[in-house]
């Protein structure tokens, strides 16, 4: 992309930008004195997905299910654990120290909190043009004008540069946040939950502003939410999340009108319609999510499924496309060989336990 000139940015082939293939993230649980590990709280547990260039993913789930865990992975924000992420087809994981910090600049993040994101000792020209100055993203002597175009991209005006973030509402400080984003050309940018902290009419105009600096620019974003109704208006393809492991992903169409996990189901009737008449059927989940630490053998939905199966308790499904597009990771969609062969796992693990009960002294 021309770095100097911000208004008009070719539109690029539609490959994939970003690719991640078995991704996972664990923190260690230490213990005592001796900060011994005694465990891991599995964050991100080998997850795979695909983002095309110019568009955007919606990354849903319950909270605590990983969702912002793997933005921060993605961005090497955090180390992963194994796995891997491929931008343009190069491994972010395997760059150097030096390869990284020239690439930075095209990958950038939206915080959730847009005034604990954002230093209340500098005024907001200087929040914006701090890394574009760090990174050369333009010649010093245009560097001014740069600024002062990038903010009015994102709805600021010029004498907005010598406030401080305090003076600003919830909604200009995001816009505020985006800017520094947008400054430095990025190709991809995580939203982590970038309208949770606002009203709902303000919401709005931020989702607008994105839509609309994605086509401006190209950009490819991975939106991170709880809200359905928001990731249904602003994505192309859907992720939904469990538990640290992703249970469904299909374009964002066949997600709402035809969702194939149990879990999907759950999630998206609790979507209010706004109809006095229509009689929702909400499916309520019975229990609590188990710990990540500790989570249950087999699919982890399992303990919280309607349809649970007696397999489901013992092994994992696996993650497959159950029809074009769309993919899921459910037992209720086993093929007759994969459910003899699921079937024969289960026996064999029933087996293990029912010989490690009986090895357990009295």
């Amino acid at each position: 992309m021309n770095t100097h000139n911000i208004e008009n940015i070719a539109p690029q082939e539609n490959d994939n930008l970003l690719e991640v293939r078995n991704l996972k993230k664990y923190f260690p649980i230490r213990a005592s004195l001796l900060r011994r590990v005694t465990g891991y709280v599995k964050a991100v547990d080998d997850i795979s997905f695909s983002i095309k260039r110019g568009t955007t993913m919606g990354l849903v789930g319950e909270s605590g299910c990983g969702k912002s865990t793997v933005g921060r992975t993605l961005l090497r924000l955090y180390p992963k654990t194994s796995g891997e992420v491929l931008f343009s087809g190069r491994d972010i994981f395997k760059m150097s120290k030096k390869e990284l910090r020239e690439f930075r600049p095209q990958i950038q993040i939206i915080f959730q909190d847009p005034y604990s994101s954002l230093s209340p000792r500098l005024p907001v020209g200087e929040i914006i043009g701090e890394a574009v100055r760090e990174h050369n993203i333009v010649p010093p002597e245009e560097y001014d004008d740069y600024i002062t175009r990038v903010m009015k991209a994102c709805g600021l005006q010029e004498y907005h540069k010598e406030r401080y973030p305090h003076e600003f509402s919830g909604g200009q400080r995001q816009r505020i946040c985006i800017a520094r984003a947008l400054a430095l050309n990025p190709e991809f940018i995580v939203c982590d939950e970038p309208v949770s902290a606002l009203d709902v009419s303000i919401q709005a105009q931020i989702i607008n502003l994105l839509k609309k600096l994605q086509r401006q620019f190209n950009l490819t974003y991975l939106f991170i939410s709880h809200d359905l109704s928001v990731v249904e208006h602003i994505s192309d393809t859907v992720g939904v999340m469990y538990l640290g492991s992703m249970v469904e992903y299909a374009p964002t169409r066949k997600v709402f009108t035809k969702p194939l996990h149990p879990y999907t189901e759950a999630l998206f009737s609790a979507i209010p319609v706004p109809d006095p008449d229509y009689k929702m059927e909400r499916i309520v989940l019975q229990g609590s999510i188990p710990s990540p630490a500790n989570p249950p053998a087999g699919c982890k939905f399992h303990t919280r499924c309607r349809n649970c199966m007696e397999m489901c308790k013992y092994t994992a499904p696996s993650w497959k496309e159950v029809e074009p597009g769309h993919f899921c990771a459910c037992h209720l969609y086993n093929t007759d060989a994969e459910r003899e062969e699921f079937e024969r796992r289960t026996e064999e693990a029933k087996a293990v336990k029912e010989d490690a009960g009986k090895t357990l002294p009295a």
